[in-house]
């Protein structure tokens, strides 16, 4: 990599994780898109995995009072049978497919029936987001506006939904860098100084963004996310369609 590229990723590795900070999503779905544009799917899913977890790592010990645990641990449970599923497959989508299944999650979460409609704090539906997260997770990179419709769907407040998402996405981009690291074993030229940079890069955005959170009240917390969430899907959605049509 140039030194300009090196130097633009790392400032978008601090601006994503920032956002991220505050709202504990959307931070690694933009960074997600830049590294697919600029690197092949299998080396950028190894090197957003290791910056998602150093940003949700740095997160989760800022907010650990917050933690749910309990939601935190029926989520993984459900993240732990769809790894073990995919794991036997080790299907690696191509990018049209990728970024249209990103942009599709979040208004199927809106049309489903209201009794499968997410709650972080009951058990079931822990099991089965967490499934489907783990599914976005190792087809896309990202399990994105999903997740995110998963966490906003329940009671939690603000400071738990960025606490509890975090311990979930450490595993979950864990276990999509065993995934696409060594499953799939394409990913063998990571650059490591960049690793580095964006373990830093994370840890910065993160830390800028705490004293922000504080300062939203959940309302304005819940709007921003909604919006956030939809703009992110539809670049996802229209995207995607370019890639296929052409």
């Amino acid at each position: 990599m140039s030194a300009a590229l090196i130097a633009a990723l790392g400032a978008t590795m601090v601006a994503t994780a920032f956002l991220s900070g505050i709202f504990g999503m959307a931070g690694g779905l933009i960074l997600m898109g830049v590294l697919l544009a600029l690197l092949p799917l299998p080396e950028a899913m190894a090197l957003h995995s290791v910056t998602q977890m150093a940003s949700n790592g740095w997160r989760g010990l800022l907010w650990l009072r917050y933690v749910h645990w309990s939601a935190a641990a029926t989520f993984l449970a459900g993240c732990a049978v769809a790894f073990a599923v995919w794991t036997v497959w080790r299907y690696v989508p191509s990018k049209p497919v990728a970024f249209i299944l990103l942009g599709v999650s979040p208004f199927v979460v809106r049309v489903i029936p209201a009794r499968f409609k997410p709650d972080p704090e009951r058990i079931l539906h822990g099991a089965l987001y967490g499934s489907a997260c783990m599914t976005l997770m190792l087809l896309c990179g990202v399990s994105g506006p999903l997740i995110d419709s998963y966490f906003l769907g329940g009671k939690l407040d603000r400071r738990e939904i960025v606490a509890t998402k975090a311990v979930c996405q450490i595993v979950s981009h864990g276990a999509k860098f065993v995934y696409f690291g060594a499953l799939v074993d394409q990913a063998a030229g990571l650059d490591w100084p960049m690793v580095a940079l964006a373990i830093a890069a994370s840890m910065v955005g993160t830390t800028m963004a705490k004293p922000i959170l504080e300062r939203l009240s959940d309302t304005q917390y819940r709007t921003w996310a909604m919006h956030i969430i939809t703009a992110i899907a539809l670049v996802y959605l229209a995207q995607g369609s370019y890639l296929l049509l052409q």
